[in-house]
């Protein structure tokens, strides 16, 4: 007499299952979190975006927290490679263009259609709650020390303030998410034109050539 046995399941099918099952998660949770924002996102409303019962999502993310928290790193480190893919294609030593190029990638990827934009936005972080908002900021940080070795690049006249030139930089692109409408500019000439904005008023010499 022969006993019949289940067939194993494949490790690599269900490692990758599992896999494109945590992405369609954080893709669900991202595009939820960005419209209805963090506390107006129920785990059930994610797990209905991806056809799962609100129970298999601790499989993956022990608390909706810790799912925010992955939402967030994926899209910054989405935002970081598109960066640092724009700038390395430049000379180290053309600060303003790689910091043009930095501005160009980073107002694509926050406009461009993917889940992650709005997550990734001060604005979303603010209202949010102590430790997560921290945590939030401190993911963010680690991209921004770009910007800050892009800017501390430039050769800037006496007085000028690189980290106010910074911080105004990068809230004028990120809040550009509130009111960017498709159609009159590009999200690449809108970048060039804030970068416009700080350069030439500072580079007198090419502010006087261009006039």
């Amino acid at each position: 007499m022969t006993t019949s046995r289940k067939p194993r399941p494949d490790k690599a099918r269900t490692g990758n299952r599992g896999e494109n099952r945590r992405e369609a998660l954080l893709e669900a949770a991202a595009s939820l979190f960005g419209t209805k924002g963090y506390d107006g996102t129920s785990i059930r409303e994610i797990s209905s975006a991806v056809g799962m019962l609100p129970g298999s999502i601790y499989y993956h993310f022990p608390s909706k927290e810790d799912l925010l928290l992955a939402v967030h790193e994926q899209g910054v480190n989405s935002v970081l490679r598109a960066v640092q893919e724009a700038i390395g294609k430049l000379p180290e030593d053309d600060a303003w263009a790689r910091l043009e190029a930095a501005c160009v990638a980073h107002l694509e990827s926050l406009l461009g259609e993917n889940s992650f934009s709005q997550v990734v936005t001060p604005q979303f972080t603010r209202s949010l709650e102590e430790p997560l908002r921290s945590s939030l900021i401190a993911q963010r940080d680690r991209y921004e020390k770009l910007f800050v070795e892009l800017v501390d690049a430039l050769d800037l006249p006496d007085g000028i303030s690189k980290r106010h030139l910074r911080l105004s930089l990068l809230g004028s692109l990120n809040w550009s998410t509130t009111w960017y409408r498709k159609g009159r500019n590009t999200p690449a000439t809108i970048a060039k034109r804030m970068v416009e904005l700080y350069r030439y008023p500072l580079d007198i010499s090419t502010a006087r050539a261009r006039s």
